[in-house]
């Protein structure tokens, strides 16, 4: 796994610690929390000056203790259906006014924590493209690394390049990210196999 900086120097900030926030779009699973929960941990305790913000739609997120430096932001939920469809978990709301209020919560928590690193987690685009408003400012300002974090195992290949097509993440992975990370060896599963990346 490649590393990138998060020392106030390379961020342009002065004298400010470095900031790191954390995107999962989480419908129920506790695999994106814990991970990005690990991930902000190691960070943090590697740099004693630097803080970390998770954006997260777990429901359970709440339930766990967070490393020193380390915080949460709770989305609005979602749960996914047998068939495949979401809906908003208790709002009231339909699918489509839950992922808009998500999409301006997350752009709002960008603009005004202001990170120097962005790690998203396995969904380039977010929840149906609710990361994209906060890509776009953040690419706009032009002093935040941006990095796609991918779990070993996505699915099988054809499956997986059929989903990024529809989600339109292969091009917003080369147009917004610097870096992906892959937590696990690449020599034993590629998690990119079936992607047109060179």
């Amino acid at each position: 796994m490649t590393t990138a900086s998060t020392t106030p120097a390379a961020a342009g900030t002065g004298a400010r610690g470095p900031r790191i926030m954390f995107y999962s779009h989480d419908t129920f699973g506790l695999g994106h929390l814990r991970r990005s929960r690990a991930l902000a941990g190691a960070l943090t305790s590697a740099n004693p000056d630097a803080s970390a913000l998770i954006l997260t739609g777990s429901p359970v997120a709440g339930r766990f203790s967070f490393p020193t430096r380390v915080d949460h932001v709770r989305l609005p939920g979602v749960i996914k259906r047998t068939d495949g469809s979401y809906a908003s978990r208790t709002m009231g709301m339909s699918i489509e006014e839950t992922a808009d209020l998500r999409a301006a919560l997350i752009r709002s928590t960008v603009e005004q924590y202001d990170p120097d690193v962005l790690v998203a987690d396995k969904e380039p685009t977010g929840f149906r493209g609710e990361l994209m408003p906060a890509l776009d400012l953040l690419k706009s300002r032009g002093r935040c690394k941006m990095v796609l974090g991918l779990r070993d195992v996505l699915d099988e290949p054809e499956v997986l390049a059929a989903e990024w097509e529809r989600k339109h993440a292969v091009e917003a992975t080369r147009d917004f990210y610097d870096e992906i990370w892959v937590y696990g060896p690449r020599s034993v599963y590629d998690p990119t196999a079936g992607l047109p990346f060179t």
